[in-house]
Parts: C-alpha cells; sequence; structure tokens
C-alpha cells in the first residue's frame, strides 16, 4: 500500500535556491500516491519555472490569489479544502515571519491564514539567518502555534559556507510527512529496541552470526518514531539505514548488545527485544588467524559459553519497561513461541516462521499472550511494523 495514497498535499515553494530539490520531492510525493497543488510565490519562479512543476505533478500550478481559472476566484480557500496537509518547502526566513504574524499579502501566506488542514514547513536559509535571534524566535512560535517545523539540517550552503539552515532532503521531507500522518499512539514514551543479528569472534577476522537482516527491527524502530515515541536503536551490523530521528547505538557481540540495552533501560517505557541474539559466545577466542594446517588437517576446537539472556534479565528489573519479545522458529511455532513467553516472564511474544520471512520484504506476525494466540495478516515489514506498534500501544500500560 502506498503511504500517501488517497492524500492531497498542497505543496508551496518560497524564494531560495533549494527550490532545485522540490523537483525530486514532488516525483517522490506522487510516487506514494499524493494528489500535489503546487503553489509558488513569485521569488520561487526565479529559481524554478511553475512549468516544471505543472510537468511532475501533473497538475495546473497556481501563483495569483486572484486566478481566475477558480470559479469562484476564491483560490486561498477552495485549495485548501480537502487537502490533507499544507507542506512549504522550502520555507524562507520571510515566510516563516509572515505566518508567525498573520500576513496574508499572496496566494501561499493568504492560503495558509485561511487553511482547515496541518501546516508543515521546511526551513531553508544562511546559517546567519537561521542563527538570528529573530529568527529562532519565530521558529518557537510557529511550534507553539502547532505548526511542524521539519529540520532544518546541517552542511554545506550555496552561499559557500556551512552550518544550520539547510534543507531537508527530499527523501526526508517525505518521511517526515509520512510520519505526520501516522496516529501519535506512543507520545511521550521512550522505546528501547534491538535489532539485527549478533556476532561472536572466533579470531581477529571471522565471527559466527546468523542471517537476520534487521528489516524487522528497523521497520519497528520506525513505526516508533511515527507513532510519537523517542527511540533509542541498539543494533547489531545489517546493510540498512538508520531510521530517520531514531537514536543508534552499533554493536557486535551479544555481550555488548546486553551492556547497552543495560546502559539504557532504565529510561525506557517500552522495551522491544527484536534482534537476533546469539545464544552462545566462543571462550577460546585465537588472537591470530586460524590456518589449515594441511588439506585433510582437522577442524578447529571451539569451546562455547552461554551468552547472557537479555530480555529475561530486562523483564526481571523492578520497576523495569513494559517488555516484548521476539520469536523465530523453524517448526512448532505456537508450542515454542508460549513457552518462550511464560520463560523469560513477559506479557507478548511476537513469532513468526523464520522460513517465511528471512531476507523477505513481508512477514506474517503472530501475538502471544495471556489471552491466547492472535495472528496478523501478511504485510509488508513497515504495514506489519505499524500494526504491532498499535498492539503494543493498546497493552502497554499507561504512567500514573
Amino acid at each position: 500500500m502506498l503511504d500517501l495514497a488517497k492524500k492531497r498535499i498542497v505543496l508551496g515553494l518560497t524564494g531560495g535556491i533549494a527550490c532545485y530539490k522540490i523537483a525530486e520531492l514532488v516525483r517522490r510525493l506522487t510516487e506514494q500516491g499524493a494528489t500535489v497543488d503546487v503553489v509558488m510565490t513569485e521569488a520561487a519562479t526565479h529559481f524554478i519555472t511553475p512549468v516544471t512543476m505543472q510537468a511532475l505533478s501533473g497538475r495546473p500550478v497556481f501563483m495569483d490569489a486572484w486566478d481566475a481559472r477558480i470559479p469562484n476566484n476564491m483560490a486561498h480557500i477552495d485549495l485548501t479544502r480537502g487537502a490533507d496537509a499544507v507542506l512549504i518547502a522550502p520555507a524562507s526566513a520571510d515566510f516563516m515571519a509572515k505566518l508567525v504574524h498573520g500576513m496574508a499579502d499572496d496566494l501561499l501566506s493568504t492560503l495558509c491564514l485561511a487553511r482547515a488542514c496541518p501546516l508543515l514547513v521546511v526551513p531553508a536559509m544562511n546559517k546567519e539567518m537561521w542563527d538570528n535571534p529573530a529568527t529562532q524566535r519565530n521558529v518557537a512560535q510557529l511550534r507553539d502555534d502547532g505548526i511542524a517545523v521539519l529540520g532544518p539540517a546541517a552542511g554545506d550552503q550555496a552561499c559557500g559556507e556551512t552550518g544550520n539552515g539547510r534543507m531537508l532532503e527530499p527523501h526526508e521531507i517525505l518521511t517526515d510527512l509520512i510520519a505526520s500522518f501516522q496516529p501519535k499512539v506512543l507520545a511521550g514514551k521512550h522505546v528501547l529496541l534491538t535489532a539485527g543479528p549478533t556476532s561472536e569472534p572466533v579470531d581477529p577476522v571471522r565471527v559466527l552470526s546468523n542471517r537476520s537482516s534487521g528489516k524487522t527491527g528497523y521497520a519497528l524502530a520506525r513505526a516508533a518514531r511515527e507513532a510519537g515515541a523517542q527511540v533509542t536503536l541498539i543494533t547489531g551490523a545489517t546493510a540498512l539505514a538508520i531510521p530517520r530521528g531514531v537514536q543508534a547505538i552499533n554493536v557486535m557481540t551479544a555481550s555488548q548488545m546486553h551492556d547497552a540495552v543495560m546502559a539504557n533501560v532504565r529510561h525506557a517505557d517500552i522495551f522491544i527485544a527484536v534482534a537476533a541474539v546469539a545464544d552462545w559466545r566462543v571462550t577460546n577466542i585465537s588472537t591470530q588467524k586460524l590456518k589449515k594446517t594441511s588439506e585433510g588437517g582437522g577442524a578447529p576446537i571451539m569451546n562455547f559459553a552461554p551468552n547472557p539472556d537479555i530480555l529475561a534479565e530486562v523483564a526481571a528489573l523492578t520497576n523495569g519497561p513494559w517488555c516484548v519479545g521476539f520469536a523465530a522458529e523453524t517448526e512448532k511455532l505456537a508450542e515454542h513461541a508460549e513457552a518462550k513467553r511464560r520463560r523469560k516472564g513477559i506479557s507478548l511474544l511476537v513469532g513468526n516462521l523464520a522460513h517465511q520471512v528471512m531476507d523477505a520484504d513481508t512477514t506474517e506476525l503472530v501475538l502471544f499472550d495471556e489471552q491466547g494466540v492472535h495472528p496478523l495478516p501478511p504485510a509488508p515489514k513497515l504495514d506489519a511494523a505499524r500494526r504491532l506498534i498499535a498492539e503494543i500501544a493498546s497493552r502497554a500500560p499507561r504512567k500514573a
């Protein structure tokens, strides 16, 4: 399912060199199923043409408050009625000041004042303009007024300077816009989550690991952040990008993951143990690379010791977080998953069959709790993660 299917977005462009990036943003919005109505200030047309925006959106571009294409000549009213959001990107310092003071001297500022939907602004300006106390006061007021401020980022700027004020990249804007539509069922919560595989060294160049891609854990981290939570992700090595807005701590071994969890768990309301943690570690790790002494040489002898049981230890904490476990099984899912839930002492365990989800972009989750077994429908991993976060939010205890 497309994340922005059936959504209508009014996309406003103000004057700034970052306008050139909005061509890609429009393409990404339409790829996600959005209908995009573009509104440009006169200054924006000096950086990118209305023809480009019309070609990419497939819809007329609006600039004039007196546009006769609107039957009642009320473009500032009609464009936002039925819209799901107004997104201003790039948002100049001048335009943000207009919003703060309720000015309405062109089509874009007027429709923002007359809107009946959420407003999101994506600042883009020189670092000195961003750091100016007047701009910072305006940003604070926008947030107090319920307007979402996305960014800015820090980096190289068109003026040749480096610092805060750079507009977010199109994919980051898209991610934040999609997140804005998700229910904030975990607002005010801190979620601590483990994901990916752990790797246990055998010698300086070899490890024992597993086939976990981390996709489910990363999808859950993104979904929890979309749901309004502060998210700390403790992750083994994966090929995945850290979800936007998520604090990540990289580890390799199960012992390192254990230590990172215990260092952060006291601040967590919910702990979700998705990582595929190695059950054992090698105790006689070689200090040098192990060699084959001959073609017929025997395999090295490795001694093992159990790794710490991270989930069970967290679940046993006094006043610890509410815990969710995961179990990837190869057979007898219901039997093994329920036994694991009871053994760990947790209220909710999520199970699946490894051969159905390993290396895949879809998953089929089954929930096990004190009331029984609750299968969820097969779905792409992000969709399944959002459904699971809703289930977790409905079960997790609320703070007094």
